[in-house]
């Protein structure tokens, strides 16, 4: 990595490029969250829910 960046004709500082790590890791934790999951009630009636559909009518 620091070859490439030796190549560069334009160079960002430690500060710069440690501004724009934390601001993707930040992002990155924002859209790779978890999922929040339904309360056990709520889930119990959604699975009760999608056996009744299953069902032949």
């Amino acid at each position: 990595m620091a070859s490439l960046l030796a190549n560069d004709s334009e160079q960002i500082d430690r500060r710069t490029s440690r501004s724009i790590c934390d601001a993707v890791g930040e992002r990155l934790q924002q859209s790779l969250r978890p999922e929040p999951r339904l309360p056990t009630h709520l889930e119990q009636l959604l699975n009760e829910l999608r056996q009744r559909e299953r069902e032949p009518h």
